[in-house]
């Protein structure tokens, strides 16, 4: 007598979504976009880093010797050195005071006066975040004028320098432009981090500061314990946009100082555009913007990474 082996069931395939067969036409438009207006670029421009090439004709090949000049060009690293500085004024100093001054918005005044009143000055502190660049680099520029700037014309009427001859000539000394430029990057940069901020104290517990403020802890010890600590994510995505953004930083500087006097306020976005533009060297030029933007991906790459450790160690 035979057996007949018993026949085993297809596994039955699990009907589509109607989402499967239509979301390529919404993604296929911008990883096309992306391709052309992002990857395409930046192999053409690395690919010019090894040319040399003055936007006309043919890109002659030489190499690495770019890259050679660069590793010894004085005015590349201490453009270099600048973004450095500028990662103080953009991303450590907002940093520290949008913490302080979210969480005295957040836990002084909004009790005792309002949601609104915070509001208003939350609004106040991002307002140069909506002010075109160009617009606020000019103002800025006007306003430290050595001749007929607000600045300037405000200490001679108090008596503190004699005439606006003799008055600090903001953008046009060496160092004064330096601090100029990190005073309104800090200016540009600290509405951000209060809204920010701001924001991930809304999500907080806050049954954990009135438990601490019924033991007695006061508010500084509230703030270094647990606000701090609650606002860990915020945190470290403040410091790795605002990080970035000052080594790529570009816009304030060619509007206020065109990265003078001389060099004082160069830094490597800027001496790429100059070395573009204003002096035809593109391939010198497509060198120091693929170095900076290797630094930005792997600065972003190992700041993403501590983020995720700590996330994980939490």
């Amino acid at each position: 007598m035979t057996s007949v082996a018993p026949r085993v069931r297809k596994a039955e395939k699990a009907p589509k979504s109607p989402m499967q067969d239509t979301y390529w036409p919404w993604i296929v438009p911008g990883i096309l976009l992306f391709v052309f207006i992002v990857v395409v670029p930046f192999f053409w421009n690395i690919y010019l880093s090894f040319t040399k090439w003055n936007g006309l004709g043919s890109p002659k090949w030489i190499g690495a010797n770019n890259y050679v000049k660069l590793m010894g060009d004085d005015v590349f690293w201490q453009s270099f050195l600048h973004s450095i500085v500028f990662i103080i004024s953009m991303a450590i100093i907002p940093t520290v005071l949008g913490l302080l001054i979210s969480s005295a918005l957040f836990d002084y005044l909004s009790p005792r006066f309002g949601n609104r009143v915070s509001t208003v000055m939350r609004a106040g502190f991002f307002l140069p975040q909506i002010i075109p660049i160009a617009i606020a680099g000019l103002l800025w520029s006007w306003m430290l004028s050595s001749q007929y700037g607000i600045i300037n014309v405000t200490l001679v009427q108090w008596g503190i320098v004699p005439s606006t001859d003799e008055a600090p000539n903001w953008l046009g000394n060496a160092s004064l432009a330096m601090l100029s430029v990190n005073v309104v990057l800090i200016w540009i940069q600290l509405g951000y981090t209060i809204v920010v901020f701001m924001s991930g104290l809304a999500r907080g517990d806050q049954s954990i500061h009135e438990a601490a403020a019924i033991d007695g802890a006061t508010w500084f010890q509230r703030f270094r314990m647990i606000t701090i600590n609650q606002l860990r994510p915020e945190i470290a995505v403040v410091l790795l946009t605002t990080t970035v953004a000052a080594l790529k930083v570009f816009a304030p500087i060619y509007v206020m100082t065109q990265g003078g006097p001389g060099s004082a306020t160069n830094v490597p976005a800027y001496f790429s555009y100059f070395n573009f533009i204003q002096t035809s060297n593109v391939g010198y030029g497509a060198a120091i913007s693929t170095v900076l933007a290797i630094i930005l991906i792997v600065l972003a790459i190992f700041l993403l990474r501590m983020q995720t450790r700590q996330q994980g160690n939490n």
